[in-house]
């Protein structure tokens, strides 16, 4: 029987962690594909962010992701027994099913024990389920109240974004054609966030960094959600001023237990675009 430091946490590279949270929280990240027109893109580790994001400001082509394969997922959790799964959205991606499909695949030789979760959220969110996986099985929750637990969290969790710029998700199709008319012609921000569902939904119109910052809180405190002995987590997309600037206005009102500030990786990068930021609590 595994030990719950043994039990490895697997997620797909939308899941924005640092070399050092993954290995403080046993993570593995298992690389989805970043593309820019023609040209592919491995998103992980040794991805160079800085050219990638240089290339895809210059790319005039299609822009998007994709997932990966079934059997990634498959030998992944086949040699990681009693492991758990945290994909982004559903609605967002395929990843969920591939990852199921992989577990389905690597039962076929033994029983693993293994269980997959959808965060319905990307980003901060997909990060923020998995240090709550991560909590609950060092707590040494059973597996059937761990899943339990772990359910209603996400579906009780809050995912907000703010962008400086909103082409990619435009061209990638994730806005609608209203959305995309309010931006051009008011000239304003839109704080971005889950439906509850998976699906981006816009949640508020806000001018200036300051009303942002007040919105984002003011989100926070309107939850219901307890925020003592819980987490948060800030992404952002070469941001660090304004994740800095969020992070003490959230401190000031609340006591979380810890607040991780996180660079996002490479497919939130490609979504979130230069100075984008990400919340979920």
């Amino acid at each position: 029987m595994l030990l719950p430091e043994e039990k490895k946490i697997i997620v797909d590279s939308c899941c924005d962690m640092t070399p050092q949270l993954k290995k403080r929280f046993g993570i593995i990240s298992i690389p989805l594909i970043l593309r820019l027109g023609h040209k592919e893109f491995v998103d992980d580790d040794s991805l160079d962010l800085p050219t990638f994001m240089s290339e895809m400001k210059a790319c005039t082509g299609k822009i998007g992701t994709a997932t990966s394969t079934p059997s990634q997922y498959k030998e992944t959790i086949a040699n990681e027994p009693g492991s758990f799964v945290v994909t982004v959205s559903s609605q967002l991606s395929g990843s969920y099913s591939h990852a199921n499909l992989g577990k389905a695949l690597a039962d076929e030789n033994e029983e693993t024990d293994s269980h997959v979760f959808d965060s319905k959220s990307a980003s901060a969110g997909e990060t923020l389920v998995a240090v709550k996986v991560r909590e609950l099985i060092a707590k040494g929750i059973s597996k059937d109240n761990l899943i339990n637990m772990v359910n209603h969290f996400i579906d009780n969790m809050k995912t907000y974004l703010v962008l400086e710029n909103y082409d990619n998700l435009m061209r990638s199709g994730r806005l609608n054609k209203i959305t995309e008319k309010l931006i051009r012609i008011l000239n304003i921000k839109l704080i971005l966030g889950s439906d509850g569902n998976g699906n981006i939904a816009l949640h508020a119109k806000v001018r200036g960094i300051n009303q942002m910052i007040e919105k984002m809180v003011s989100y926070i405190a309107s939850s219901g959600k307890k925020t003592e002995g819980e987490n948060l987590v800030i992404s952002h997309c070469n941001n660090s001023n304004l994740a800095a600037q969020l992070y003490d206005a959230i401190v000031k009102r609340f006591n979380f237990k810890e607040i991780f500030v996180i660079p996002t990786g490479g497919v939130s990068s490609l979504y979130a675009d230069d100075k984008g930021i990400i919340m979920a609590f």
